[in-house]
C-alpha cells in the first residue's frame, strides 16, 4: 500500500523527508476535521503532516488516509519512497518489512514506538 503524505511542517519546510525514511503513523479518530486522520510522526521532528484523505491531494496510484485507516492498528509505520516538494509518497510496511525494522536496533521504529509487540498490520 502506497501513501501520500502531505508535510505541513513550516518550521523545517521538507527537511524531516529523507528517502527511506521512516515516518510513524497515527490514527486521531478525535480529529475535529477528519474522523479518518492519520498523523505522520518522524524521529527528531515529531510530528510532520497527515495522510492525504482528499481526492484532490492523494497522489495518483496511492491510497487515502480513510482507505487506509481500517488496514492498519492505531500505530503502525511507512518509509518514504518519493519526495514531491514538501510531499511525500510512502510505502506501508508489509508485516515482513516491519519484523526486519524491528530487528534492527538502529531503525528509526525503535526511537519511534514504545510497544512494538503491540503493533501488527490487519487485513
Amino acid at each position: 500500500m502506497y501513501i501520500t503524505i502531505q508535510s505541513f511542517n513550516k518550521l523545517h519546510g521538507s527537511k524531516p523527508l529523507k528517502l527511506g525514511g521512516i515516518v510513524k503513523l497515527v490514527k486521531e479518530p478525535d480529529n475535529k476535521y477528519d474522523s479518518e486522520a492519520i498523523a505522520c510522526e518522524m524521529r527528531y521532528f515529531g510530528k510532520i503532516g497527515y495522510v492525504s484523505n482528499s481526492t484532490s491531494t492523494v497522489a495518483k496510484g496511492t491510497m487515502s488516509g480513510g482507505r487506509v485507516y481500517d488496514k492498519i492498528s492505531d500505530e503502525y509505520f511507512a518509509r518514504i519512497q518519493f519526495i514531491i516538494g514538501t510531499d511525500a509518497i510512502a510505502k506501508v510496511l508489509s508485516e515482513e518489512e516491519f519484523i526486519k525494522e524491528v530487528e534492527n536496533p538502529e531503525s528509526d521504529v525503535h526511537f519511534l514506538c514504545d510497544h512494538l509487540e503491540e503493533l501488527e498490520l490487519k487485513g
